[in-house]
């Protein structure tokens, strides 16, 4: 579903080095969207003193200290989500129905947070929209 390009930036050929990772996988006739749609990560970037992509849509990083790290994530969540068709969203079920049940089959469960003063939790989900179409049919509350 997505490509991510990490490369050491520190590298003297670093340049070369992604030319010919591009050069691969044009060659490897992948669709076009993954190309396109392609994250591109600078690692080690705590080697090089106040270091800015200047390439756009880069994501600096540094693996070894963390930094960078949480947006990387986001990055690559949004676009997973975009390139499957799927969203993230929160719904209240109640627990003595089979919503609970229904999602675990249909959906990604996430997290659960029970509320035990009124037999309800927050369930977040990663959905799609055809299952998510399904659930409002056959929980309309």
């Amino acid at each position: 579903d997505l490509i991510v390009h990490v490369r050491d930036i520190t590298h003297p050929e670093t340049t070369l080095q992604k030319a010919t990772v591009l050069s691969v996988l044009k060659n490897l006739n992948l669709p076009s969207h993954l190309l396109d749609s392609m994250v591109e990560v600078h690692n080690k970037v705590d080697l090089i003193e106040r270091y800015k992509p200047t390439e756009e849509n880069a994501l600096a990083v540094s693996a070894l200290h963390g930094n960078g790290l949480e947006k990387l994530k986001e990055e690559i969540e949004k676009k997973i989500l975009t390139a499957t068709g799927k969203k993230i969203l929160t719904v209240n079920v109640n627990l003595e129905g089979p919503q609970l049940s229904w999602l675990y089959k249909e959906a990604t469960v996430q997290e659960v947070e029970v509320m035990p003063e009124d037999g309800t939790a927050r369930v977040k989900v990663i959905i799609g929209n055809s299952a998510f179409g399904r659930y409002k049919n056959l929980f309309p509350n």
